[in-house]
């Protein structure tokens, strides 16, 4: 899977817990998923059981404390994936 694909999927995903609609618009690699797209702890689990549920992977609880931005969940989906 590429980077790119990566990326459309967490769009996709995170669409709707976002209360940023216009970081949303311009997500990149370095949005920060609380400061920008001012996603709230609680979604954020969500968001992180989505990932799990889209990619078939488990997430740890030191991977998920770091799956705060676009890039640190991209690097994180990617080692799981590798790992199966």
């Amino acid at each position: 899977m590429t980077k790119e694909e990566l990326i459309t999927s967490l769009k996709t995903i995170v669409k709707p817990y976002i209360q940023d609609e216009e970081a949303f618009n311009n997500l990149t690699e370095e949005t920060d998923f609380i400061n920008d797209l001012k996603i709230n702890s609680a979604n954020l689990v969500d968001v992180v059981l989505d990932v799990e549920d889209k990619f078939d992977i488990e997430i740890d609880n030191d991977s998920m404390e770091k799956m705060l931005s676009v890039k640190a969940a991209i690097d994180i989906i990617t080692n799981k994936l590798n790992q199966k």
